[in-house]
């Protein structure tokens, strides 16, 4: 501490001495004197107004009668003595001038060689304080070679896997993972070692970050976690040098884990990038591979990544020896759906009615993040209510949000308008309802939401894993319901079908093309995807087949398509009654779901009466806070007709789209 401030000390004085050094130097050697020409000198000495001249150096101080002071330069090397007598001037005595000659060596002399290398001095001072304050701050410009890991201890309060829900499988493989670093010579007796590295495959929001924390939480040790693209910056190098710092402190910190989300930033495949084999991401990569495979069997570290891009990643990491077990993380089923919901809600309060399975069956394709916010929206949507429990009611809304967003009751849609948005999604519910491979149709809405003028839900009956070309069919016919009701109320159809559309080509060119449904062309397949592994993405699809047989498939699209649209158009036109009376209900309610959706499907035409505009649901409305007063609403915009992007009308079916 005292040889610190012994330095800075010493530092700051070189500092003040050559601040001091400079203000006498312009300013202390002029003391403020008015300089004149030599030859006034003269002239005042011979007309005797001089007292006194004091030499020193080449600078003359010249003192006249009455105290008046000056300043002058002779030339240097000549005598101050000599010019006076060529000029005719008394030196000394009672009628001549006293002439005083100071020497200019001693301090004079110091000063001035400090002068001539004040320059250098005060860089080098300048630069000495610089160092040392960088120093002083953790080497914060020296130290872009360390790891930028942020480390986790194992005493402090974390995930466990109580926390972590619907990866049952996953969790299993990773519970060995924990008793290796918690009982090591248990696995030891039997010859067994560690696994060096487990890698989580899966897609966003499966749980793969939450799940290695629960690891670490688990086991009680260091927890090292850091993103693959926090090791390359610009300078050359640096990755590596990171990734050597990183591996040296879990090594001082074992038995400990090392997390790296996203490896796929750096872990790509080598001899793919555009500077080569000498790339500084691919230099980066070679040091996790040394690192991982130069491990000691006794250090007790294990290495767990996670990505979603495991087809991109290079070979050599992928090996026995690096990372050892590939744990895959997929969306949850049903029941990890409803475990899910159970951990999020944990401590919230719910009233009574609300149902985690009813909820978990609405919810095919959504992963453990869409849940966690699911189970958010809902209690931010009760605190808007001001409710002290969610109930079922934001549950059901909050799904809504999730899939399609926010509700847009500001929206100002025309009468006729919202006729076509109810006949649209009121074909979707009724094909959906009478095709038996269809999905029941569980909420059916006008209300504008997101992009959409309305929207159609779907509850299926069970998860699929496999689709029929029976389902498929269904499908289309279901898509296409909307664009044939459209058709039989107008007699032709508007933008609102755009989504549907968009939607049927897509699963009809799957059909055709990658899963062999095909009647005509048979179970073949058409097109081979050419990747470039370091853009990451397929960017071509090389055609392997004639181009006769690429009008095969557009025509066998266009069968696919028409047929579902006869089919739908069939079943529109056979119940013609009840479509009308689907549309009445809805335009009076908005908003129908669950049982009373079913209801009115079954029932025959005319058997439930037309619901009042007293029985349409009324939404609470917010109540501002007691110290605000109410907001005035706020003016109104219509929408602009046939706005690209914005459609009447959208179906909703999750299970379609993940599986599709």
């Amino acid at each position: 501490m005292g040889s610190r401030w012994l330095r800075n000390g010493f530092i700051y004085l070189l500092i003040l001495v050559a601040v001091v050094a400079i203000v006498y130097s312009f300013f202390g050697r002029s003391e403020g004197l008015e300089e004149r020409g030599i030859s006034e000198v003269f002239t005042d000495a011979k007309t005797g107004q001089l007292d006194e001249i004091i030499v020193k150096g080449d600078t003359l101080t010249i003192r006249k009668s009455g105290e008046d002071l000056y300043k002058a330069k002779k030339e240097e090397g000549a005598s101050i003595f000599e010019m006076l007598r060529d000029e005719g001037v008394a030196i000394g005595g009672a009628d001549g001038i006293a002439v005083n000659v100071k020497s200019s060596g001693g301090w004079g002399n110091w000063l001035g060689i400090m002068i001539t290398f004040l320059p250098l001095l005060l860089f080098g001072a300048i630069l000495i304080f610089f160092m040392r304050q960088a120093q002083g701050s953790n080497s914060q410009a020296m130290s872009f070679g360390k790891s930028k890991a942020k480390q986790f201890t194992g005493n402090r309060p974390t995930v466990t896997f109580a926390d972590v829900a619907g990866v049952d499988e996953a969790r299993e493989e990773l519970q060995e993972v924990v008793e290796f670093l918690k009982y090591p010579e248990k696995f030891a007796a039997l010859g067994a070692r560690i696994p060096r590295g487990v890698l989580l495959l899966g897609p966003p929001g499966t749980g793969k970050t939450l799940l290695s924390r629960a690891v670490a939480g688990e086991a009680g040790v260091p927890f090292f976690s850091i993103s693959g693209s926090e090791f390359v910056e610009m300078f050359v190098g640096v990755g590596a040098s990171r990734v050597r710092d990183l591996f040296d402190q879990a090594k001082r910190n074992a038995p400990c884990i090392v997390f790296v989300d996203e490896i796929d930033a750096v872990g790509r495949q080598r001899g793919a990038g555009l500077g080569g084999s000498h790339d500084e991401r691919e230099q980066t990569l070679n040091q996790i591979l040394v690192e991982m495979d130069g491990f000691d069997t006794n250090t007790n570290v294990i290495v767990i990544a996670a990505t979603n891009r495991p087809d991109i990643l290079d070979p050599a990491l992928l090996r026995p020896g690096r990372f050892d077990r590939q744990v895959i993380l997929d969306r949850p089923d049903i029941r990890g759906r409803e475990a899910i919901l159970a951990v999020h809600s944990k401590g919230k309060p719910l009233e009574d009615e609300v149902d985690l399975m009813v909820l978990a069956k609405q919810t095919p394709g959504f992963s453990g993040a869409d849940l966690a916010n699911l189970v958010n929206e809902s209690a931010i949507l009760a605190a808007r209510r001001n409710k002290k429990k969610a109930g079922m009611d934001e549950f059901n809304e909050a799904v809504d949000r999730v899939i399609a967003g926010p509700e847009r009751k500001s929206r100002v849609i025309s009468e006729k308008e919202k006729k076509i948005i109810a006949y649209h999604e009121s074909g979707h519910a009724l094909v959906g309802h009478l095709l038996p491979d269809s999905d029941q149709p569980y909420k059916m809405s006008i209300v504008a939401r997101g992009m959409a003028g309305g929207f159609t839900r779907y509850l299926p009956e069970e998860d699929r894993h496999l689709m029929n070309r029976s389902q498929y069919n269904a499908m289309l016919a279901t898509s296409m319901g909307g664009h044939v009701a459209e058709e039989l109320a107008l007699g032709e159809m508007t933008t609102g079908p755009q989504n549907d559309i968009q939607q049927a080509t897509h699963i009809a060119r799957q059909m055709v093309t990658q899963w062999g449904m095909s009647e005509r062309l048979g179970p073949r397949s058409f097109g081979r995807k050419e990747e470039m592994v370091f853009l990451g993405r397929e960017i071509s699809e090389q055609r392997d087949y004639s181009e006769k047989v690429a009008e095969e498939i557009d025509e066998e699209v266009r069968r696919l398509i028409d047929r579902a649209y006869q089919t739908a158009k069939q079943l529109l036109t056979e119940h013609r009654a009840k479509l009308d009376e689907i549309v009445e209900h809805i335009l009076i309610r908005e908003t129908l779901d669950g049982d009373d959706l079913t209801k009115l499907l079954d029932s025959p035409v005319g058997e439930l009466p037309l619901p009042t505009t007293d029985s349409k649901p009324e939404q609470k409305k917010e109540e501002p806070p007691a110290d605000e007063p109410e907001k005035q609403d706020e003016p109104k915009t219509p929408p602009v007709k046939g706005e690209p992007g914005l459609a009447y009308g959208s179906q909703s079916n999750i299970q379609a789209e993940s599986d599709s």
